[in-house]
């Protein structure tokens, strides 16, 4: 229910269009993409059907949003089963595999334009 009203929301009230959403503090303060910056207008994207879209406005939250729904399935599958109401544990790898990512993500999108050109 509570995914539904997210999408619902994001459906009906546009990110890009509405001042309803927060601003990036790091953003607003050094100008620089936080791995979060384009995440809200990309998920709104994403359910609006324009996967190309997501992914230009934040490729990290596009390809992570599985990872994280086959996580929290996992969570509401052993809460339904034995009402063991604790997330599954983490490995320290995947933690340490995760800030890799979001760091590498974070200085690429970063870098001036013209590097790749």
């Amino acid at each position: 229910m509570i995914v539904g009203a997210v999408a619902g929301v994001l459906r009906r009230f546009s990110p890009a269009q509405n001042s309803l959403y927060p601003r990036c503090p790091i953003y607003e303060v050094v100008h620089l993409k936080c791995p979060g910056c384009g995440g809200t207008r990309a998920l709104a994207a994403l359910v609006q059907g324009r996967f190309i879209e997501a992914m230009h406005l934040n490729a990290l939250t596009t390809l992570l949003l599985p990872i994280a729904a086959a996580y929290s399935f996992q969570w509401y599958w052993r809460f339904a089963r034995s009402g063991v109401d604790r997330w599954p544990p983490v490995s320290h790898a995947a933690v340490y595999a995760a800030l890799a990512a979001s760091s590498i993500f974070t200085v690429l999108r970063n870098l001036p334009l013209r590097l790749f050109q």
